[in-house]
């Protein structure tokens, strides 16, 4: 797909990959939708990017809340259309035993990015499937294929976003609509000083990648209409790992 002319809604896009993501796209001609909780930190978003010469649009929602979320959903269709491209992008999470972690967190945990995402896409699929073109792309990390210790509420999660993304692939393959899996290795982002203690369960030899690199890996899936992309490569094998042996894989 080419992004050029399309309306793009990134969630998540106050900071980190989901605002290195709608800069990309707004740099190659998408009209950015833009949404987060943080309305300050979205807006100066929103005129960075009108400042460099491209178009956004932002839209202040707490995406756990699905009322208001359908709302915002109402507002982007009313005042720009049906997005050509979404990107579920925001998340939250922290690496913790289920010993150290409270049922809210992890109820949390799930709202955002999983209810987020089913909420955000049932709301705006009606008038995507209607148009039959587009493309969905959901952002998670390698928490959805494997498993390791002390973060039991984050990889539930996760794997549920993953089990969304399959099959709603499913469900639209013949009608029109790209689905598209994006599983990012760690980010060097604002995740890690927001989550302390995070840091030191990352698998070893494994260094965090960039939010350009993660912006530019999502663009690349969204263009190339990709069902999967698993970067950096080296999580490929650990995935592979994680099905033969799962032991090993915890302790990689």
């Amino acid at each position: 797909m080419q992004v050029a002319g399309k309306l793009a809604l990134v969630t998540g896009a106050s900071s980190g990959i989901g605002e290195a993501t709608a800069r990309l796209l707004a740099a190659k001609g998408a009209r950015a939708a833009i949404v987060a909780r943080s309305g300050d930190k979205l807006a100066a978003v929103a005129r960075s990017i009108r400042a460099a010469g491209g178009e956004a649009f932002d839209f202040v929602c707490d995406l756990a809340d699905p009322k208001a979320t359908a709302a915002t959903c109402a507002a982007v269709e009313a005042r720009l259309g049906a997005p050509d491209i979404l990107v579920n992008n925001a998340g939250a999470g922290r690496w913790r035993a289920t010993i150290d972690t409270e049922p809210e967190e992890a109820r949390a945990m799930i709202e955002l990015p999983y209810l987020a995402a089913f909420t955000v896409t049932r709301r705006l699929l009606p008038a995507m499937l209607a148009r039959g073109a587009g493309s969905i792309v959901n952002v998670t990390s390698p928490a959805s294929y494997m498993a390791w210790p002390d973060a039991a509420g984050y990889i539930a999660a996760r794997q549920a976003l993953k089990g969304f993304n399959d099959a709603l692939r499913l469900e639209v393959a013949r009608r029109g609509l790209r689905v598209s899996l994006v599983v990012l290795g760690p980010v060097e982002s604002g995740y890690w000083e927001h989550n302390p203690g995070s840091r030191e369960h990352l698998p070893k030899g494994v260094a965090p990648i960039g939010v350009d690199a993660a912006a530019r890996t999502i663009v690349a899936a969204i263009e190339k209409e990709r069902r999967r992309v698993v970067y950096p490569a080296i999580f490929r094998l650990l995935f592979l790992l994680a099905a033969m042996a799962p032991n090993a894989a915890a302790r990689a």
